[in-house]
């Protein structure tokens, strides 16, 4: 059996990032309207700044507005609450994103419940989920968003496959499921629980991993032929043992790839494969949130 073919998400992301630059341009030239992105972060995480500079970088190369709100991590709730009331009232702002993880001492629940529905750019508010299991416009996490597009765009049709889905987060796990519901795929979301995981893997179609456990899902988990879509992203010690020994790591996915690629019929790479769209879809979601407020159908502009 021939190698996987290996999904690009970093060319079909890039794509996608040309075609909302299009379309932001345009609808600031037919309507003067510019989409805007908020972003805040509590505290000094190392990780999340990078995050945060890097979606910040990414938003104005688009042609977007984009506000960073750098707060101490002494910050308290009520505060960061009450920047998130200023920032849902600001008609130049369509979208907020809080970066998590935020400090022990503040709710992200009650943080995230309240931003406004509408300009919830990571998809993650109660109301969205809501509009998603039940078929309604609303804005969809980024990460499945993402990986469902990836499928289309390897596979075609998803109608009558077979998914399953390891993990049942709310970010990833349970908004997958229901986008793949609406594609009329057969869905079934497997978990650390589920009894004999392996066989019920290998009857899949499409094969979605995003149980957060490094390579814990074997070449012979997965049925010859079906498409992999890797969620995972894991730090382990290099590869090298006297890189390991200086503290030097590597990232891989959920998946033992280099199994998997025997097997599957085509695989999501760790790194370079669902990231890249994470942050194209955060983009996008931020264009749609901006249409929507002014009336307009936030369909992008063909390839």
């Amino acid at each position: 059996m021939p190698e996987a073919k290996r999904i690009d998400g970093k060319a079909f992301a890039e794509g996608l990032v040309n075609r909302i630059t299009r379309a932001v341009a345009e609808l600031q030239a037919r309507h003067g309207l510019k989409p805007g992105l908020a972003v805040v972060i509590v505290g000094e995480d190392p990780a999340s700044q990078i995050y945060v500079r890097n979606k910040g970088e990414r938003t104005e190369a688009s042609g977007m507005r984009s506000d960073t709100h750098r707060l101490p991590a002494e910050t308290s709730q009520d505060q960061l609450l009450d920047l998130i009331a200023d920032l849902n009232a600001d008609p130049g702002i369509h979208g907020i994103l809080v970066q998590l993880p935020l400090p022990d001492h503040i709710d992200s629940s009650a943080v995230l419940g309240a931003i406004d529905p509408d300009k919830d750019v990571d998809g993650f508010h109660v109301v969205n989920a809501g509009r998603l299991a039940v078929g309604l416009p609303g804005l969809v996490p980024c990460t499945p968003l993402g990986s469902v597009m990836l499928l289309k765009d390897q596979m075609g049709d998803l109608t009558g496959l077979n998914a399953v889905i390891v993990g049942r987060s709310n970010i990833v796990g349970k908004p997958m499921a229901q986008l793949l519901l609406a594609e009329s795929c057969t869905v079934t979301v497997a978990h650390s629980r589920t009894r004999d995981l392996p066989a019920l893997t290998r009857t899949a179609d499409i094969l979605v991993a995003a149980v957060g456990r490094p390579e814990m899902i074997k070449g012979d988990w997965i049925k010859p032929g079906a498409t992999v879509i890797d969620v995972g992203i894991n730090r382990v010690p290099s590869a090298d043992p006297e890189k390991a020994a200086q503290g030097k790591t590597r990232v891989v996915g959920d998946v033992a790839y280099a199994e998997a690629v025997a097997v599957a019929g085509a695989i999501t790479p760790v790194p370079g494969g669902v990231g890249p769209m994470t942050i194209a879809c955060l983009l996008m979601n931020t264009y749609t949130a901006a249409c929507r407020s002014a009336g307009l159908d936030p369909a992008l502009p063909d390839a």
